[in-house]
């Protein structure tokens, strides 16, 4: 079973889950964590800085040998990486061994965020990919869910330490599974490195991907962590139920929407083969308003129900632009091309937008420096519109 294509999914779905319940369950650990390893504020923020920082530079050259060699050692290993090191983290002694134990999960999740996607795009024909990489893309809502939510009752249940234990060992169990998926030849014709990321970036319509991404990663990454603030302060909801109703509302959004824009894309594709695109340009164009009358919205429904519009619109792309940086680079780099997509939408997104959010929020309100973070949304969607007219000719050197 593991061997089809919807067997592939599905473990790698149910992976891909883990990796983000496992990447944000230590956010909803963190009171439990500070208060017993005394963490200052600073050391508390620094562990999503360390997992981030090795993320972004691990994935180039995870990818380039995964590619060079073969990718099926390398999702497994880089499970059993992150699920060991996630279980780790129960015996940290201190703020070092807990950092430390971030730096590896980053690197396991490198291996398996730069990898898995083309994994699993290769497995169907062109006109299914949108939809198998929206299903494989439904684990960034509902994983962090779980992570957040999952985490927190977790921890109140059995302390932060067996929460540790609780979601790393069934990580070990996947990474077996994994050994047991297709045999994936390496690819003789991979480049060297330098010269392989060169041609990646050099090829224009994924360039255009990777900008239109990071527009929706700075806005996307800047919500996730001022919007429960923003509940907080506008409309006077206590924390936990600001956190709570975001999340809920993130994970309505982000199942419907990611659905919703596959079906679209393999639909639409059967006459314009630019649909990827036009999905999600059109996606992040209608997200900008509406999630800027979320933000300026009079009462506490109104805003509700104007963010779930507007992520639900945003999350249209998960799938489609997945699936047109499969169609434009050559199979031989087509992790490479994760790894670049990862390390730029990650450097120019949410790396830099929550900290520029909170810039402005202290000389402008929350208020104004959230809706002046909505402009990255229309950005990424112009961007994402005119990269379809260099699509085709792409497409065309990608197969030749």
């Amino acid at each position: 079973m593991i061997s089809t294509p919807k067997g592939v999914l599905a473990l790698l779905l149910s992976v891909n889950i883990l990796n983000y319940v496992d990447r944000q369950i230590v956010y909803a650990l963190l009171p439990l964590i500070s208060a017993d390893l005394k963490l200052t504020d600073a050391q508390a923020g620094s562990l999503a800085s360390a997992f981030m920082i090795v993320y972004m530079l691990a994935a180039p050259p995870i990818a380039w040998i995964a590619d060079s060699r073969g990718r099926k050692p390398w999702i497994a290993g880089g499970v059993a990486i992150w699920s060991v090191a996630t279980g780790a983290a129960a015996l940290a002694g201190g703020y070092l061994s807990l950092f430390l134990s971030r730096t590896a999960v980053g690197i396991g999740e490198a291996c398996y965020g730069a990898i898995s996607p083309s994994f699993v795009a290769e497995r169907f024909p062109s006109e299914k990919r949108g939809s198998a990489l929206a299903i494989f893309s439904l684990a960034i809502p509902v994983g962090s869910a779980l992570g957040y939510a999952g985490g927190g009752m977790l921890g109140e249940a059995i302390g932060w330490r067996h929460s540790f234990w609780a979601v790393g060992l069934p990580g070990l169990i996947l990474a077996g599974l994994c050994l047991l998926l297709p045999d994936d030849a390496p690819h003789a014709a991979t480049p060297p490195p330098v010269e392989g990321y060169r041609e990646v970036w050099s090829v224009p319509t994924f360039r255009m991907i990777t900008f239109a991404g990071a527009g929706m990663t700075f806005a996307l990454g800047g919500f996730a962590v001022w919007m429960p603030t923003f509940f907080h302060r506008n409309f006077g909801l206590s924390v936990g139920d600001a956190g709570l109703r975001f999340g809920a509302v993130t994970v309505a959004a982000g199942l419907a929407g990611s659905l919703l824009g596959g079906w679209l894309s393999d639909r639409l594709r059967r006459s314009d083969p630019t649909a990827d695109l036009l999905v999600s340009g059109f996606g992040l164009l209608l997200g900008m308003p509406l999630a800027a009358a979320a933000i300026a919205a009079p009462t506490l429904g109104a805003s509700i129900a104007c963010l779930f519009l507007a992520e639900m619109m945003l999350f249209l792309n998960m799938g489609p632009l997945n699936a047109a940086i499969v169609s434009v680079i050559r199979i031989e780099k087509r992790s490479m091309a994760f790894a670049a997509n990862i390390f730029v939408i990650h450097l120019l997104g949410d790396a830099a937008s929550p900290a520029l959010i909170g810039w402005g929020s202290d000389h402008f309100g929350l208020t104004r420096s959230l809706l002046a973070a909505c402009l990255a949304l229309g950005v990424g969607g112009g961007v994402c519109l005119a990269a379809r007219k260099g699509f085709g000719a792409d497409a065309e050197r990608a197969l030749a």
